[in-house]
């Protein structure tokens, strides 16, 4: 697969383990860049970017460039704002959050211009992002604001586990509030389009329940009766394949077995917890991450993004042991929405 453009990186929390995982990938990706195959701008701290290269020897060169330059080489980098006190490895600080805004920003304004095909983000850490005046309760409100998208969903991958929220970061309690027919329908409409613009011609979607047994007949709630199951008939009318709703005690399994190609969850927990089951995989003997697999996608963007499923690691940043897996995947996935995007 040719990239037609550049896809940025963004370094999220320099103090996390970004830096680390952005370079390991482009070791591990070096072949395909040197060939012209993949062409990446990271953005970020130049600092932190040469701490990460220095203490992990990596003999591999990312030079800068600036925003206004012509043409790009295949890998570069820029920097997104002007440095200040270091920014120490698992050390919580505004400038942290500064730069993991103005990263993104930085990459906002590339692919709304046509420069970049997308972004990739790295993690960043909340706290260190308010702390710096920039009050989002993460990346995707954020893009969402940036972009000036009113509704934006989170999708997350793994594998063939492909999983859509109606609701992510919200109380519980509120969850049933944002169950309306417009919004299952925007997150249908929005899955099915992510899902051919993955090369799927004919996408299967399940719809989880937000009761148990689905409502039980509407003895432990009419939501799943009254909102999900007429939302999903107007869908198939429309001429979807929409299932469901399906109870959420058995929709993850039937997605693993292949039987869908996405589930559209009613809320964070319920469709984090069976692709992050799947994704990190645990040493029995350490207790310890081997690795960290899984991809998160934000639909609704009028750009592409893409980002790795965990978070900034402080406790393991500059240990030089985090796992570049998720960044990969990461990265391999806006190559095919980007491709798609450019065949619609």
């Amino acid at each position: 697969m040719t990239a037609a453009r550049h896809l940025a990186i963004t370094m999220g929390d320099p103090a996390g383990i970004g830096p680390e995982i952005i370079i390991k990938a482009c070791q591990r990706l070096r072949a395909r860049i040197d060939a012209g195959d993949l062409r990446l701008i990271v953005i970020g701290s130049g600092g932190a970017l040469k701490n990460a290269a220095a203490h992990l020897h990596a003999g591999i060169d990312i030079p800068e460039v600036r925003a206004g330059d012509a043409s790009w080489p295949n890998l570069c980098f820029l920097q997104a704002d002007a440095e200040g006190e270091p920014i120490r490895p698992g050390v919580l600080s505004a400038d942290g959050g500064r730069f993991a805004f103005k990263a993104v920003e930085h990459g906002v304004r590339f692919a709304q211009a046509g420069r970049i095909g997308g972004i990739v983000t790295a993690p960043l850490n909340k706290e260190a992002l308010n702390k710096a005046g920039y009050h989002y309760p993460g990346h995707t409100e954020m893009l969402a604001e940036l972009t000036g998208v009113k509704g934006s969903v989170m999708m997350l991958a793994h594998g063939n586990m492909r999983v859509s929220h109606v609701s992510t970061h919200v109380a519980l309690q509120d969850v049933p509030k944002r169950l309306t027919p417009e919004r299952l329908r925007y997150v249908i409409d929005l899955t099915d389009k992510a899902l051919r613009g993955l090369g799927l011609k004919q996408p299967k979607i399940a719809v989880a329940a937000l009761n148990p047994h689905a409502g039980e007949g509407g003895l432990f709630g009419r939501q799943d009766i009254d909102v999900s199951e007429p939302t999903i008939a107007k869908a198939n009318a429309d001429g979807l394949n929409v299932l469901g709703p399906v109870p959420g005690d058995t929709v993850f399994v039937k997605l693993r077995a292949g039987q869908y190609d996405a589930v559209i969850a009613m809320y964070h927990d319920q469709g984090h917890i069976p692709v992050k089951l799947l994704g990190f995989e645990v040493d029995p003997a350490t207790g310890r991450w081997q690795e960290l697999s899984g991809v998160n996608i934000t639909l609704g963007l009028p750009i592409i993004r893409t980002s790795v499923d965990h978070g900034t690691a402080f406790d393991i940043a500059g240990k030089g042991i985090a796992n570049e897996r998720s960044l990969i995947e990461a990265i391999e996935y806006a190559e095919r929405l980007a491709a798609g995007a450019a065949q619609a």
